[in-house]
């Protein structure tokens, strides 16, 4: 009779202690994020976001010391790595419009950066070092046995991969940078800016309304899953406003750029006025730049297949 009993307590139970197991398997950004249900509710956005991929894709979860990597992988698997850096608080589902031309011959990683709202998990949330993100990025690559790397990045992540290339240069091919922020020079406090600093700090649906026409010149293009996962992003999370920790590379760093290097900026950047092109091209010796005609910061989204182009004809050699 007691054996009964305990038995249908726990058939009782058993479904509860199933939900319970799933949990704790399922790491929680609890440092970056204010709370569980908020970071979930994140966490639906980024993945309707990522419906809109248009190409098959896997995700994969990579741990490394300083905690879990998350990348979203397209592509063939024999393929010649091309790996992407996303801009700030974008998350990877932001290549979304690029995917389909980056897919088909290459394979893609697009990993979502460890100090922003996003799948990739930090242990402890803290600032990480410049020598501690390249170790991050180093284990990654590790994790994913991938060398020869072309490496792209944009605003923000046009950064993070001119600071990584300048410590590894043996293990990246060719560098892409769209849009780079504070790489060559500091941007240049204007009210835009401002604008887009006071809806990190105090998010609401009007502010980023106010930061994508500024930094889009075609805002109307950029799905609505992927705007309410932005606002979502920085409403629910404790990311702070670290652009200036970004120092612009010295010369000599740039110089030591011997691999080819590409340059693309808009002519309507509000980040980046279009003389960048010419001062990279003075900096780094034998690399290639073009200013992008009707295109403001967001380059990916506002003239999507002339970047898609210029991007597969450089990593082609043409």
């Amino acid at each position: 009779m007691k054996l009964n009993i305990r038995r249908s307590i726990l058939l009782i139970l058993l479904p509860f202690l199933l939900i319970a197991c799933g949990s704790a398997k399922q790491k929680s950004n609890s440092d970056l994020f204010k709370n569980r249900s908020e970071e979930l509710k994140y966490i639906a956005a980024y993945n309707k976001s990522l419906k809109l991929w248009p190409v098959p894709y896997i995700e994969k979860d990579i741990e490394t010391s300083l905690g879990k990597a998350h990348i979203i992988i397209s592509g063939p698997e024999n393929g010649e790595p091309l790996v992407l850096l996303h801009g700030m608080d974008a998350s990877s589902t932001m290549w979304y419009p690029n995917i389909k031309s980056y897919s088909k011959n290459y394979r893609v990683y697009a990993i979502d950066y460890i100090m922003e709202a996003g799948k990739s998990v930090l242990k402890e949330n803290q600032g990480l070092s410049d020598e501690e993100i390249v170790q991050w990025y180093n284990e990654i690559f590790d994790g994913l046995k991938i060398n020869h790397i072309n490496l792209l990045g944009t605003s923000r992540g046009g950064w993070l991969a001119t600071l990584y290339t300048i410590h590894h240069k043996e293990r990246v091919k060719k560098l892409l940078l769209l849009a780079p922020v504070q790489t060559f020079r500091n941007i240049s406090m204007n009210t835009d800016l401002i604008n887009a600093a006071n809806f990190k700090i105090a998010p609401n649906h009007k502010r980023l309304k106010k930061l994508i026409n500024d930094f889009s010149l075609y805002p109307e293009k950029i799905d609505p899953a992927v705007k309410n996962q932005i606002y979502l992003g920085n409403k629910y999370s404790k990311t702070k406003l670290d652009f200036f920790s970004m120092v612009p590379f010295s010369d000599e760093d740039l110089k030591s750029l011997t691999l080819p290097v590409l340059v693309l900026v808009g002519d309507h950047d509000i980040l980046n006025p279009i003389e960048i092109v010419a001062i990279a091209a003075e900096k780094i010796p034998g690399s290639q730049g073009a200013v992008i005609e009707a295109a403001g910061h967001f380059l990916t989204i506002d003239r999507t297949e002339e970047v898609d182009k210029r991007v597969i004809d450089f990593l082609k050699g043409k």
